[in-house]
């Protein structure tokens, strides 16, 4: 028994995937984009985060840095 496969049929769905793969990547990159646009703005989260990182003693990174390292080895 011999099974006949539509070419252009199987090549029409592939492409149409495609197609819908990058529609998909496409929407969620610009919504990740917004996100950190609206984030950055003057107030929002990452604005704040870069505020405090500067305004941020050495000696408070270091300890920072190393809980970090302590918290990622424990895991």
């Amino acid at each position: 028994m011999t099974v006949e496969v539509d070419a252009p049929t199987m090549l029409d769905k592939a492409t149409e995937a495609v197609h819908d793969a990058t529609k998909a990547v496409q929407t969620t990159s610009q919504s990740i984009a917004g996100a950190i646009d609206a984030g950055r703005r003057p107030g929002g989260f990452l604005d704040q985060l870069a505020r405090l990182t500067r305004e941020a003693p050495l000696p408070s990174l270091a300890i920072a840095f190393l809980v970090g390292l302590i918290v990622a080895r424990g895991r």
